[in-house]
């Protein structure tokens, strides 16, 4: 039994444990109080982590001694990243306990003691309790071999230190070219997680690609490898050229401060750069708000530079150690200049840049010439990167490199080639505009990737446009394709179209300029000149005309049609578009859009094909129509007065705003329901999902607030209105029509399902229906777009322009404002832009007429105070 002495020892020990748990818990408050003080004055963060980690060493070894004997045969080390000596303010810490079974059952209870001092000062160690042989038959997973190979002594000799060595040394576990192996794995793996690249907009300054880890890999593997402990080592070892072993520090340093940074903003341990954070750490680390670019896009595009130079450089180490394991290479001529090395392009002679400038695109022409080939050799890419200051731009270089550069334009892979001149930094020094978008971000939700990156992602479409091959994502691409021309100019224009970013002006005008200047030092001719640069001038103009205006109206097309005047320019024109729009953020594109575009191209090839002195007449385009859908539902089987009797259940404008597909799918739904009785009728709208939308039918007798019922209900259905066009049928009917996406790329309900539920919503009193409350979601707080409402009169009613951040709910709110003031809605176009929202409404009061002063300014009050995302 434990006596009362005993039990007061215990009290007493506990009590004590206590009082020293919260005594340090306290000094690595002010340790960590300070070292964020020396952050905010300038001192670098890499000193920063190594004096918090000796702080934590100090507490730790304190816990120890306090818990075990001086000659107790247990050792203590840190592995893993504190073994390396970092700690950054809220990284946790690993240790490992070596002791053999019976002393390990022996001080079972200290070691327990142990751990949970070092919890109660605040040190979330992750730890393990391990013999020699356990580290052994641990080893076997490459995590804790890793881990292991950092261990770096807290209380321990140094025959245990080498003990542990020797246990986990490649002879015995992961010999080094499997290790390397694994490690080249475990790499891709992790990089294809984020996509494979480095500009996603809240990248993980840890894990991302070209981030902190990627250096922990190279010095892991440098330490299996050849037993070195710094990357530098390998200079004399003739693994890494000293420029390279520098620009990966100075990355290494960069990437810390901003990691550094990240953990004092966020509060907490966090690697992710979210938008959360990202203004105030550019904030908090001395950047500051320009005329050209933001803070945060400061910071930001240092970062993508930074973690481009940390991937090319690794992606080179990465290869000399794939050579060092693969024993002899055997190179194969190529030509005077270039020959295949162990799969690789590599330069024959060590001056080969430095001797010609002129052999840059002849290297890029050997590589593109051979698609069998794995990439650089690392020597040529780090030649390359040292000459880079030596290779001119273009309105320096003489007019022989210039055809060099558009050869590669005009031969085999010239997209894969632009992008492996951006990657190299080439493309950069050829055309210094590029350089300056090269890892620019744009502090938004539209733009998915750095200008660079989006660039080049608008290149991949059009790559892919001329592949011939049918893309469901893309009905028409790939036949207006080869009816291209001059298939490079397309590529330029693709290339310079945002070039003109982040210069405070209109980009579009400063990308025509450069573009024109660019094409003119170039030789190219007048023509060709000009249809570059007026696609740079207008590559927004299809996608505005498309998504903000009424493309079945026949003055719009005439309008679009005039403005492109020639068949040439509409069909480059509108394949830059769909690349440009898809290159944007993968979601972003869909299957309406895909429509809207190919619509919006065929009734202008129309046009001019009729020549735009003979605009088409409204009387015209709705006979068409009509006689279209007709044969259809005659070819469907359908008589003549049946069809004849269900045209006039539709409104006359409906045959002129709608397609000839579309009226017949509206017939048949008609057909199901007596005249007078209301017709609910949905279809799905094939997309790159097979069914990633809905186009819908409201066919019913007419009734104050139907339209803000019917957008209430959908939203509730968690479906988004991309159009809406609301018609007056014969006898007092409405014929409205929608076209929808579900919310937050969920998949969109059944059809029959839609139906059934808003068929029951509007059965009844509608004014019980009201728009869903619900928080506005975390990443859209940190973009806020000022509200803009501006109001024109038109022979229909009057048209709202609203302008303000998206959210959920948006349009279910604003359409239940229209309903509170009485308001009829004749039209509605939605259009989304990251977190911008750009919503045209056609609007009228209920005698159809426009709204006057007194109502207007009523009416916006309302909408501003329903739109605010503080008020929900």
């Amino acid at each position: 039994m434990t006596t009362s002495c005993e039990q007061r020892a215990v009290s007493v020990a506990a009590g004590e444990d206590a009082a020293w748990a919260a005594t340090a818990r306290a000094a690595l408050a002010q340790v960590d109080a300070r070292l964020a003080r020396r952050f905010d004055t300038g001192h670098p963060a890499d000193r920063l982590i190594a004096l918090r980690a000796r702080a934590v060493d100090a507490q730790v070894r304190a816990a120890w001694k306090r818990c075990f004997a001086e000659d107790a045969p247990l050792a203590l080390l840190a592995v893993g990243g504190y073994g390396r000596g970092e700690l950054f303010p809220y990284s946790d810490i690993d240790l490992l306990v070596l002791a053999e079974p019976g002393a390990q059952r022996a001080h079972e209870a200290e070691i327990a003691r142990f751990f949970a001092l070092l919890w109660d000062a605040g040190l979330e160690a992750s730890h393990a309790v391990r013999s020699l042989t356990q580290c052994t038959q641990a080893a076997a997973d490459l995590s804790v071999v890793t881990a292991l190979m950092e261990a770096r002594p807290l209380h321990a000799n140094a025959d245990a230190t080498a003990a542990l060595a020797e246990a986990i040394a490649p002879t015995r576990v992961w010999p080094a070219d499997a290790y390397f192996q694994a490690k080249l794995e475990e790499l891709r793996q992790r990089h294809a997680r984020f996509g494979d690249t480095s500009d996603n907009l809240e990248p993980n300054l840890k894990d991302g690609p070209g981030g902190l880890r990627d250096l922990h890999v190279l010095g892991w593997l440098a330490l299996r490898s050849f037993g070195v402990h710094a990357l530098d080592r390998l200079i004399e070892l003739g693994r890494l050229g000293w420029d390279e072993a520098a620009a990966l520090e100075r990355e290494r340093r960069a990437l810390c401060r901003l990691r550094y940074g990240l953990h004092l903003v966020a509060g907490r341990r966090e690697e992710r750069l979210r938008f959360d954070y990202q203004k105030a750490l550019a904030q908090r680390l001395g950047y500051r708000d320009q005329a050209q670019a933001l803070a945060v896009e400061q910071m930001m595009q240092e970062f993508y530079r930074s973690a481009a130079v940390v991937r090319r450089i690794g992606d080179r180490l990465l290869q000399r150690l794939e050579e060092h394991f693969a024993g002899v290479i055997v190179a194969e001529p190529i030509d005077a200049h270039f020959e295949r090395r162990g799969g690789y392009l590599a330069a024959r002679s060590s001056g080969w840049l430095a001797a010609d400038p002129a052999h840059i695109f002849a290297l890029f022409a050997a590589w593109a010439a051979d698609p069998t080939l794995r990439g650089l050799h690392s020597q040529t890419a780090r030649v390359l990167a040292q000459e880079l200051p030596q290779i001119p731009a273009y309105e320096d270089a003489p007019e022989s490199l210039r055809a060099a550069f558009l050869a590669l334009l005009r031969g085999p892979q010239p997209v894969r080639t632009l992008e492996r001149m951006a990657r190299a930094g080439v493309l950069g020094r050829w055309i210094p505009a590029f350089q300056r978008v090269s890892g620019r971000m744009q502090f938004d939700l539209f733009h998915a990737f750095t200008v660079d990156q989006h660039t080049l992602a608008v290149l991949r479409n059009l790559e892919r446009f001329a592949s011939g091959q049918p893309d469901p994502r893309f009905s028409i691409a790939h036949q207006v394709w080869p009816s291209l021309r001059k298939p490079e100019l397309l590529l330029l224009a693709g290339l310079f179209h945002d070039i003109g970013k982040g210069r405070g002006g209109d980009h579009s005008e400063l990308g025509a300029a450069d573009a024109r200047a660019f094409c003119v030092a170039h030789g190219l001719s007048e023509a060709d000149t000009a249809l570059v640069e007026w696609l740079v001038r207008k590559h927004l103009l299809m996608s505005v005309t498309a998504q903000k205006q009424d493309i079945t109206d026949p003055e719009v097309i005439h309008r679009f049609a005039v403005e492109v005047a020639d068949r040439q320019r509409l069909d480059a024109l509108y394949l830059l578009t769909c690349a440009d729009i898809a290159g944007t953020s993968p979601k972003l594109w869909n299957s309406w859009k895909d429509h809207l575009l190919a619509d919006l191209y065929a009734a202008t090839r129309l046009a001019l094909r009729r020549g735009l002195g003979q605009p088409v007449a409204v009387a015209e385009r709705i006979a068409e129509n009509r006689e279209a859908a007709r044969a259809l539902l005659l070819a469907e089987g359908k008589e003549e007065a049946t069809i004849h009797a269900l045209f006039a259940r539709m409104p006359e404008e409906n045959f002129l705003r709608s397609r000839a597909d579309q009226i017949a799918w509206q017939a048949n739904a008609l057909c199901k329901a007596a005249p007078g009785q209301p017709v609910v009728a949905a279809r799905a709208i094939l997309g790159r999902d097979g069914r990633d939308g809905l186009e819908l039918l409201v066919h019913m007798p007419d009734r104050d607030g139907l339209f803000a019922a019917i957008v209430i209900t959908l939203d509730r259905l968690g479906m988004s209105v991309l159009q809406a066009r609301v018609l007056d049928g014969p006898d007092g009917t409405i014929f409205d029509t929608f076209h929808l996406l579900p919310a937050e790329q969920r998949q969109a309900p059944e059809p029959a399902l839609l139906e059934q539920a808003l068929a029951r919503a509007l059965v009844g009193d509608l004014g019980h229906l009201r728009p869903t409350r619900r928080r506005q979601p975390q990443h859209l707080r940190h973009f806020r777009v000022k509200p803009q409402l501006d109001f024109t009169d038109m022979a229909q009613g009057t048209r709202i322009e609203l302008i303000c951040t998206d959210r959920p709910g948006l349009l279910a709110d604003v359409a239940h404002v229209l309903r509170e003031h009485g308001l009829r809605v004749h039209d509605a176009r939605i259009a989304t832009f990251g977190e911008r929202a750009e919503d045209l409404l056609l609007v009228s009061d209920a005698h159809n007429h426009p709204l006057p002063p007194e109502r207007r300014d009523a009416l916006r009050g309302a909408l501003l105070a329903a739109i605010d995302g503080d008020m929900r």
